[in-house]
């Protein structure tokens, strides 16, 4: 079965008066239904294999394959298509609009799809509904918890129901309550067949994740599989 996520060899050296190398000869492959977590201590180089697999930096060396498509040799312009078909993204920052309300920024994700006014609503709202904040749809960010921000950046990423879901720290800003109902959500997703990888501290994620691989200056160190 082609994975909906792998790379081979993936390097990224930051060039400078001294160079620094982020991620290090790095292989690995994510299946459909698998939640990976991606561990390890602050600088190991995490984010930037994160920024890596999503396309949204290039490697040095290596390469990212999605669904095996390899994005090496792709346009600026392939890669975004591409990104926008395949990808759902978290992002530690949020990133929503400040003048679109949380159903806004959802629909937002699905402005290039082709659908319908009234498809993009419904599907938006379903998305907030499955994080629980339906009730919150009509308010702007500036109006929301750093938690429900956080959500709504959740259901951006999931209303297009795409084949990988990337997450950066998806339960630093949450609520004992509300990160266990993200938790069950991201297996959800896993079980309907997308591919989840998520960066986190979180042990509790990392301990009922599929599998957990664990990263140190910039390698591999762990690739172990864990209990769900």
């Amino acid at each position: 079965m082609t994975p909906v996520l792998a790379t081979e060899n993936l390097t990224k050296i930051y060039l400078g008066e001294v160079p620094v190398t982020a991620v290090h000869d790095v292989t690995i492959a994510v299946h459909s239904g698998e939640l990976v977590a991606l561990t390890g201590p602050s600088g190991s180089g995490k984010t930037t294999l994160l920024g890596l697999l999503g396309l949204l930096d290039t490697p040095t060396a290596g390469e990212v394959r999605v669904l095996g498509q390899a994005a090496g040799g792709l346009s600026d312009s392939e890669r975004t298509a591409l990104r926008a078909r395949m990808l759902g993204f978290v992002f530690q920052q949020f990133h929503l609009l400040g003048h679109l309300d949380a159903l806004g920024n959802v629909e937002a994700a699905l402005r290039y799809r082709g659908l319908r006014a009234s498809q993009r609503r419904r599907l938006a709202m379903d998305a907030l509904d499955r994080v629980g904040l339906l009730h919150r749809f009509d308010h702007q960010p500036a109006r929301l918890s750093g938690g429900e921000q956080q959500r709504v950046a959740i259901a951006r990423a999931l209303v297009t129901r795409p084949a990988l879901i990337l997450a950066d720290e998806p339960t630093g800003n949450l609520d004992t309550e509300n990160s266990q109902r993200l938790l069950a959500l991201m297996h959800e997703l896993a079980h309907d067949g997308a591919a989840v990888v998520v960066v986190t501290h979180d042990e509790e994620v990392a301990v009922r994740s599929h599998r957990r691989i664990v990263m140190r200056d910039g390698s591999v160190v762990q690739p172990a599989t864990v209990q769900a």
